[in-house]
């Protein structure tokens, strides 16, 4: 059910985050906060999903994809970040 892998991607950003707090250097970090992202931008997917399928009404998508769609711009940014920082 796709419930099942939101809840799964949407876990997963978290315990990446974690591990990336972690990191034993940057180019360790960057892979793990990648990860993150990919896990968020799968979230937003399923959320999607979910919409289409009427498991979430509206206001519950709405806020829940805001949510996430924030999360996704955040780790954009520190990914930016990380890989401007191992170049210079």
């Amino acid at each position: 059910m796709s419930s099942k892998q939101l809840l799964r991607c949407g876990t997963s950003i978290g315990a990446n985050i974690h591990e990336a707090l972690q990191a034993q250097g940057k180019k360790d970090f960057l892979s793990k906060i990648s990860i993150a992202l990919k896990e968020a931008n799968e979230s937003l997917y399923w959320i999607k999903l979910l919409h289409a399928t009427e498991y979430l009404n509206d206001r519950q998508t709405d806020s829940i994809f805001t949510e996430c769609d924030e999360i996704v711009k955040i780790l954009v940014s520190i990914v930016k970040t990380t890989k401007q920082n191992l170049e210079s």
